[in-house]
């Protein structure tokens, strides 16, 4: 037998858990997603087949700056407070949210968060996915997967955080994601500052 490209070892720094939301409040929160008004991700004159949306802090890739966007929405605090117990983290901590609907042929290219922000606490909601990670080494890449099923919660932290790239696959079925991130820098951030160690 043919042994999978991707096996799945436990990560150190990669926890998860199901059944953060019951699947009324997944309906609710993917409605409330699509009220907003995303858009496509902007990446250096590139758009993504993903629709986004960030509050409490926004990163333009750009300018390569970080600052201050519109504040975290009411109906996303309790999920944050959820994310945050989860994570063993203060809410306030958990300064940006990121929104993601990821239609059919929509995914995320490989990728490590930028090192500005810190913890990231990730819920999953509508088709499951499976995050891929890959670590450099001399001959090629160590690789693992973690499924994400829905209505899921994942916190990334340390190595898996900040040693492994990830990615997700374009989507079958359309996948919403509600993505927490602490920023690394704390309270000294200057809004608008460019962030040169990405």
């Amino acid at each position: 037998m043919q042994s999978d490209l991707f096996e799945r070892p436990r990560l150190a720094g990669l926890v998860q858990a199901e059944a953060v939301v019951t699947a009324d409040e997944e309906r609710s929160l993917i409605a409330s997603i699509d009220a907003v008004g995303l858009s496509p991700f902007h990446f250096h004159g590139w758009f993504g087949k993903r629709l986004t949306a960030s509050f409490g802090w926004n990163y333009d890739f750009d300018t390569g700056r970080i600052g201050p966007s519109e504040p975290i929405p009411a109906w996303l605090l309790p999920l944050r407070a959820k994310a945050a117990q989860f994570a063993g983290l203060r809410a306030k901590d958990l300064a940006q949210a990121l929104l993601i609907r990821y239609d059919v042929g929509a995914g995320i290219g490989w990728h490590r968060d930028r090192q500005v922000l810190e913890h990231v606490v990730g819920i999953s909601l509508g088709a499951p996915a499976t995050m891929r990670f890959r670590r450099r080494r001399t001959a090629g890449f160590d690789r693992a997967t973690a499924d994400l099923p829905a209505r899921s919660i994942y916190h990334l932290s340390g190595e898996a955080r900040y040693q492994w790239e990830h990615s997700i696959a374009e989507m079958a079925l359309p996948r919403w994601s509600i993505t927490f991130r602490s920023l690394a820098v704390g309270p000294t951030l200057q809004p608008g500052a460019a962030v040169n160690s990405l």
